[in-house]
């Protein structure tokens, strides 16, 4: 066999790495090696490829026993000595051979058998490899799935069908989004660990723990699930689908009442307080809460607090003393 590839070297990792070591390199190295990421760049390209079928094969426990397996073999006596040979098995006699994972006996698997190395990794892989032969031109050859191509003389193809139930995979990542955001949903641009970008469009109302589902958006065409976290807001905080917050009123605010401007997810609105409000006092703006189940919204509840200022200024502090000058309200009058 020609054109043995070592992933443990591609991936730059001990044959003794861990699971999650591989996951750890090979996301780093997605990253980096990311077509979009290094636009144009040929080389870039090969090795993202590269890395992705290391990644493929030492990422699955069964194939990548068969890997260690195929390596501890190359090179040894016999075992190339078959390259010019025809395979003696069928495709799928290989397949079930490399796909029986109850066996551990190392003889199962007669590794001379394959001709060259990508022929291993085809049938590692579960990928079918079609060398389509030349014909005269305008022939229309026929291949194993029932298509048809057209080829030119003197050229030789190579096709791969992938079955899609062998690699096909859902997969979960993690998604953490302003309250504002998951209150409005939209457009969103997420970068997946493995270096792909995508731009998804968001449902409204999104809450901790949701998981919205992505379909064909896996590896191998599997499924893509988002798992939502809500990042904790500063002055908003979900109780339900109602808003709670704490609002700060000036002493004579709070005495005389009025219309206040107060922030809601839906921006500035005023609303009315009513004179002589205590600290603690909860007022209601409903249906400015948040998006239920439903399509219904909750209400948006207000505490209010007594805020006194840090550096008040010479005018003020007058104001304030006559103020406790004429006052009879004595709020220790209950602990005596």
């Amino acid at each position: 066999m020609q054109n043995f590839r070592n992933y443990y070297q591609i991936l730059g990792v001990s044959r003794d790495a861990s699971l999650d070591e591989i996951k750890k390199v090979y996301r780093r190295l997605a990253r980096q090696f990311h077509p979009d990421l290094n636009p144009g760049d040929k080389s870039a390209e090969e090795k993202f490829k590269e890395i992705g079928e290391a990644y493929d094969v030492l990422s699955d426990p069964s194939r990548r026993a068969q890997y260690d397996q195929f390596s501890n073999y190359w090179g040894k006596s016999g075992f190339r000595g078959r390259s010019n040979a025809r395979p003696t098995k069928t495709w799928g006699d290989s397949l079930r051979d490399l796909g029986n994972r109850n066996r551990s006996n190392e003889e199962n698997v007669d590794f001379a058998q394959y001709p060259d190395f990508n022929k291993f990794i085809d049938l590692l892989l579960n990928r079918r490899r079609e060398e389509r032969s030349t014909a005269p031109v305008g022939a229309r050859a026929k291949i194993r799935d029932n298509s048809y191509d057209t080829y030119r003389p003197g050229n030789t193809k190579t096709a791969y069908t992938i079955p899609a139930r062998s690699s096909r995979r859902d997969i979960e990542a993690q998604l953490t989004l302003p309250l504002e955001k998951a209150y409005t949903g939209g457009q969103e641009r997420i970068r997946l660990e493995d270096g792909r970008s995508l731009e998804v469009d968001m449902p409204p109302g999104m809450v901790s723990g949701q998981r919205i589902r992505l379909r064909s958006q896996g590896m191998g065409g599997g499924d893509l699930y988002l798992k939502i976290t809500v990042a904790r807001h500063p002055f908003f905080q979900l109780e339900g689908i109602d808003i709670y917050c704490k609002l700060p009123l000036t002493p004579s605010e709070a005495i005389v009442g009025g219309q206040i401007e107060i922030p809601t997810l839906d921006g500035l609105v005023k609303m009315r307080v009513p004179p002589r409000v205590v600290a603690g006092q909860r007022l209601r703006l409903a249906n400015k809460g948040y998006l239920g189940e439903n399509g219904d919204r909750g209400d948006q509840i207000v505490e209010v607090q007594i805020a006194t200022p840090k550096d008040p200024s010479p005018p003020e502090i007058e104001l304030y003393e006559k103020l406790r000058q004429i006052e009879s309200f004595n709020p220790r009058s209950a602990l005596f």
